[in-house]
């Protein structure tokens, strides 16, 4: 259980790490994939709304120390909620389809960046409610697609818990 944790929290480190450094170099019309809302999905898809929930906000809380110019937690919202959707909806999905990976992040990208414009527009950020961000939005839900298989791999690995798999 301990293992477990700790693998989640390098996990976040990692993606955080990786989506502001490498990726920030690797924009697509000006969008960047979320790494961290991917592996929300992934825990989500995997684990349920309670535990999509509490991952989305721990890792969309990190993403939030990192970013300047918008309000602190509006990520971790964003975030949090997208896995708390995606967490309910798991439940009618089947759960041996291959390629389900990048179906659910497009859908989880496009779920969370439109709450985070929304909200970050209603808390009064300026430029959140122009075609630009949409269309930023749109390119970076398909990246989040594209990059989605890597990214559950590694947060199946990072959220495998060897003691439940025997019973303990």
């Amino acid at each position: 259980m301990i293992l477990r944790r700790v693998r989640l929290v390098l996990l976040v480190v990692t993606l955080v790490v990786l989506e502001n450094t490498v990726f920030r170099h690797l924009r697509v019309f000006d969008a960047i994939p979320s790494l961290c809302l991917i592996a929300t999905i992934a825990i989500a898809y995997e684990e349920g709304p309670q535990s999509g929930a509490i991952f989305g906000f721990a890792s969309g809380l990190a993403i939030d120390m990192l970013l300047s110019g918008t309000p602190v937690g509006l990520s971790a919202l964003s975030f949090a909620l997208t896995g708390y959707t995606l967490g309910v909806l798991q439940g009618g999905l089947v759960r041996e389809v291959r390629g389900i990976s990048p179906l659910l992040a497009l859908v989880g990208g496009l779920l969370g960046g439109t709450i985070f414009l929304v909200v970050g527009g209603i808390a009064g950020v300026d430029g959140f409610f122009t075609l630009t961000r949409v269309r930023i939005v749109i390119v970076a839900a398909v990246y989040d697609a594209i990059v989605a298989g890597a990214v559950f791999k590694f947060t199946r690995w990072a959220n495998h818990d060897p003691d439940r798999a025997r019973g303990w």
